[in-house]
């Protein structure tokens, strides 16, 4: 099986489980560290001629990160491609397994139960906060509906404020995202590398966590520790 992966998270998830079935990945592929597969451009804008050369037997996309232009190019010179879509943790279990069998897995990895186990013991907290999750700025982009970011941290007790916003990823004022007087600012550092010294200062008076992207917005091997890493963080910015 010769595997091409335009998803970072799912990269590293195929990497992990069948070794040797990559042949190719985008160049933000960066888990495993060590991962030394041909690159083939941006998850927006992948070199589909680079891809075809690799002659894979299946490219790995996702719906929200790839783009459908390329992706139909792939099908029209022959290439198999199996699209995920993950919104939800619950449905990042799903397409893991989905992608991992495509992959030629042996069987369910060990990884992925833990990750499972750790999610599904993940009390339920009766004190909940609000937040705003900015994703980019310049222009201010947030979190809003129907995303796997939102319910990561929905389960970990927070309720993001343009949950019920028409578009996924809305351009926000920031003037109106510190009015909206949330409890606490999620800034993770990608896409956006918000850091202590770039983001916090737009929020005067308001908590903010900052947090590791992978833990909140990939689904993959990193969801085994990311109820506890993002929830120490997110606990540690609220005391």
């Amino acid at each position: 099986m010769r595997v091409v992966s335009l998803v970072p998270s799912l990269t590293e998830a195929v990497a992990r489980t069948v070794p040797g079935a990559l042949v190719g990945a985008t160049d933000w592929c960066t888990h495993p560290a060590d991962l030394d597969v041909v690159r083939v451009g941006g998850t927006k804008n992948p070199k589909t001629d680079r891809v075809l050369s690799l002659a894979p037997d299946l490219v790995i996309a996702n719906e929200e990160e790839n783009r459908a232009p390329d992706l139909d190019a792939l099908r029209a010179a022959g290439v198999e491609v199996l699209v995920t879509e993950v919104r939800t943790v619950a449905r990042a279990f799903a397409e893991l397994t989905r992608v991992l069998t495509a992959c030629g897995a042996p069987g369910r990895p060990r990884w992925l139960d833990e990750a499972e186990a750790a999610w599904s013991s993940v009390p339920r907290t009766e004190r909940r906060t609000t937040a705003v999750v900015p994703i980019w700025r310049r222009p201010w982009m947030v979190l809003g509906r129907d995303t796997f970011a939102g319910d990561v941290l929905a389960r970990l007790g927070v309720d993001h404020l343009y949950a019920s916003h028409p578009e996924r990823y809305p351009k926000v004022p920031v003037e109106e995202l510190r009015a909206a007087r949330p409890g606490l600012v999620v800034l993770p550092d990608e896409p956006y590398r918000f850091t202590a010294g770039d983001g916090p200062e737009a929020f005067p008076g308001l908590p903010c966590a900052l947090v590791d992207g992978r833990y909140l917005t990939w689904y993959g091997p990193s969801l085994t520790e990311a109820p506890r890493a993002l929830g120490a963080a997110l606990r540690a910015a609220l005391r």
